[in-house]
């Protein structure tokens, strides 16, 4: 499985910005599908993740502000932000894995595919 991401940028603190991972060489339906984040110097971050039946869980850091979905039609996975904080900043990565365990699912060890990452800078 291939990913894509797309979407990332240069924002101010309480801006939106709508993150897209495109995949594609596989069964996209099957696969739980993640998203993550990572600044230099850390280790990377869970941040939502949606299982292949369409279940979503967000981590408290970005709980009622981000929200993940996914368009199996589509083949995608998306990630709308809003309210965008400093902290926010950091390189985001999708990830594709199988299976629906969700605490293995909110580590990075739960996915097996991984996009390049995009840029998501907030900055005043």
């Amino acid at each position: 499985l291939q990913l894509v991401e797309s979407g990332g940028g240069l924002v101010q603190p309480g801006d939106s910005l709508r993150l897209s991972c495109a995949a594609s060489g596989g069964s996209f339906s099957g696969y739980a599908m993640g998203w993550f984040r990572q600044v230099p110097g850390k280790e990377r971050e869970f941040v939502a993740l949606v299982t292949s039946g369409g279940s979503t869980v967000h981590a408290d850091s970005v709980e009622g502000r981000f929200t993940i979905s996914r368009n199996n039609y589509k083949n995608t996975v998306s990630l709308e932000m809003e309210s965008l904080k400093l902290e926010d900043t950091a390189v985001y990565y999708c990830a594709a894995g199988r299976g629906s365990h969700i605490a293995t699912k909110r580590t990075a060890r739960g996915y097996a595919y991984w996009g390049q990452g995009t840029q998501v800078v907030v900055s005043s």
